[in-house]
């Protein structure tokens, strides 16, 4: 019973270090340093600029509410917290409100997609 019970305590250790923890899903600036850059950070909203090439994906992170503004847009594959996923084309020019979300984003187009997040703080 101690061979069953220590067989279990290791497969689960193991299982926890393969699943990604979205309960610590770090800022996008930070989990993503090599395609996320800080343009504005004050008081009131932080702007991001994201570039993805194509094929290139993203680690999770969260964002606030934010508004997105498409320089460059592209077929996107996006994966949340809950493990589900969607495709979405993002046009170039269109400006799309988002509230809060845990996710990663992988580019799986044949464009480059390069955005403007504009995280919103609160005003209090």
């Amino acid at each position: 019973m101690k061979t069953h019970a220590m067989l279990s305590i290791t497969l689960g250790a193991l299982l926890a270090l393969l699943v990604p923890d979205i309960s610590h899903a770090q800022d996008a600036l930070v989990a993503n340093p090599a395609t996320v850059h800080m343009r504005l950070d004050n008081p009131s909203v932080r702007v991001l600029e994201s570039v993805l090439n194509p094929g290139q994906k993203e680690n999770i992170h969260s964002h606030p509410a934010c508004v997105i503004y498409v320089l460059s847009g592209g077929k996107i594959r996006s994966h949340l917290a809950d493990g589900t996923s969607t495709e979405s084309d993002l046009l170039t020019g269109a400006t799309i409100y988002r509230e809060p979300v845990t996710h990663w984003t992988e580019n799986i187009g044949r464009t480059q997609i390069h955005v403007l997040v504009v995280e919103l703080k609160d005003s209090k």
